[in-house]
């Protein structure tokens, strides 16, 4: 963000017989549709919860894995190629020439070894690479089994193993169909296959895959959570070329929503169509994009929040505490909003403690959240549009208003981009601003709660929200949320 010149979980209705936290796991399926006609859906999926993970008595995989030594990490991966070849083998003939052929090879190796030794995997000795591939060379399939896996595993559960397996499979995919070649630009391939990955893990949400399962709330959240934390961190670098965590997080929704068939559209132009006028790179390479979170600031904001969407009575800012006493809703903390009063509260300490950058700690190998200003500002936002809500004589307390505040926030954060053609504002998105907003929405989802700071369980509907009104203005919040 530049300056200047540049929780709680609503529970669904018994009657409508949705599961949520107390319940066991629950066989859902149907076709993917749209995700908006019930906030209690997914996709057009129930929220559930229950377990995520490998499924209990389940006979594990005797696939071949070169190098394997039996770890857990070796069993999870091996798993998830069985299950994702299974997948591939129905859907393939359905989108491509030909029938399914799995993967030459598949290979597990020790990051933990001496770089420069350790075993070859395409053409590369694997000591001190932490990673998981596609190799074209041979089409063979690998992952380290000793660094990456189990930081995944610790840092955002098992399934996030599925997901980053499943996305390295579409990348196979990819090479076999003929999808990509020597011209495609790395980013679209990247998309495709974070799309193909999830195109399967609704096929796991379905119950359709042997190995696993995975519930539509917290089990979703972690494997979205985990493309956050794989996304490109520096956009001006040339190496760059996965795509930003609110890039790869829509890729991801696509396929779960729209199927495998929606992710062989993924190209230059589409995905040029989701950038928008959204910034890309630095303009100053010495630039944090950092704005601390302070009463000068917020009174910034406030009036830019005024010019975006403008109501006839703004909501006055109390920079005493996020508690106003208010009559008619309750305190959220570290910012709330008050009807009665219509008076946004600011804890201004906690607001800004909110908006740091998160400072890895010694031995993490993925962060497990992604924050900096603007996970603070996106809250203010958040708070902002209960005044415009109320202007507008919406309801202020139903997942409804929770789904327009996290739309109308995601209005804000476009039309704050330079390239918006907004005018007369006194801040200004920055590069990262919008993966610092998924991650919140993701971890805590307060910017997607209603007035009382209830949100709902799927942070997927969350961070889908907030999208829709960062693509589609406020006429979409509309649309899909009145």
């Amino acid at each position: 963000m530049s300056g200047g010149r540049t929780p709680r979980l609503l529970a669904a209705a018994a009657t409508a017989g949705l599961l949520l936290l107390t319940s066991c796991a629950q066989t859902v399926g149907g076709n993917a549709v749209s995700i908006y006609e019930n906030p209690f859906t997914v996709a057009g999926l129930p929220v559930t919860s229950g377990p995520s993970g490998p499924r209990p008595g389940v006979p594990d995989s005797t696939i071949e894995v070169e190098n394997a030594e039996g770890t857990d990490s070796d069993i999870l991966a091996t798993n998830a190629i069985d299950d994702i070849q299974q997948f591939w083998a129905e859907q393939y003939s359905s989108l491509f020439k030909g029938s399914f052929t799995p993967v030459s090879n598949v290979v597990s190796w020790d990051a933990s070894e001496d770089e420069g030794s350790g075993i070859r995997f395409c053409g590369d000795r694997t000591g001190g690479i932490p990673n998981a591939a596609y190799c074209t060379r041979d089409d063979s399939i690998g992952w380290d089994r000793t660094i990456l896996l189990p930081a995944l595993v610790d840092a955002f559960g098992p399934m996030s193993v599925v997901m980053v397996i499943a996305h390295e499979y579409g990348h196979a995919i990819q090479h076999q169909s003929g999808l990509v070649g020597d011209d495609t630009p790395t980013i679209v391939a990247e998309q495709q296959a974070d799309c193909f990955a999830g195109a399967f893990i609704r096929h796991v949400a379905e119950d359709d895959a042997p190995h696993f399962t995975i519930n539509t709330s917290d089990g979703l959240n972690g494997v979205l959570a985990a493309t956050v934390a794989v996304r490109d961190v520096d956009p001006n670098d040339p190496e760059s070329v996965h795509g930003s965590a609110f890039e790869r997080v829509t890729a991801v929704q696509i396929g779960f929503t729209d199927g495998a068939a929606a992710c062989t559209g993924i190209d230059e132009a589409e995905i040029d169509s989701r950038r928008a006028s959204l910034p890309q790179k630095f303009s100053d390479p010495d630039d944090s994009g950092e704005l601390p979170v302070t009463e000068d600031s917020l009174g910034a904001f406030t009036r830019s929040f005024e010019k975006v969407l403008p109501v006839a009575d703004p909501p006055t800012v109390d920079y005493s505490g996020s508690a106003t006493g208010c009559t008619d809703a309750e305190a959220t903390a570290p910012v709330s909003y008050c009807p009665a009063t219509n008076t946004i509260g600011v804890d201004v300490e906690g607001l800004a403690e909110q908006g740091m950058p998160e400072t890895p700690r010694r031995g993490d190998i993925l962060p497990l959240n992604v924050s900096g200003d603007y996970s603070a500002y996106v809250l203010f936002a958040s708070r902002y549009t209960l005044a415009v809500q109320k202007e507008a004589g919406q309801t202020l307390d139903d997942p409804q208003a929770a789904l327009r505040s996290a739309c109308l926030s995601g209005v804000i954060t476009s039309a704050m981009s330079v390239e918006s053609g907004t005018t007369d504002l006194e801040v200004w998105l920055s590069p990262g601003d919008l993966d610092e907003a998924v991650s919140g929405l993701l971890n805590d989802g307060l910017a997607a709660s209603d007035v009382n700071g209830t949100t709902l369980p799927s942070g997927f509907s969350r961070v889908d929200a907030f999208r829709s009104g960062v693509l589609g203005g406020k006429d979409r919040c509309d649309a899909r949320y009145s």
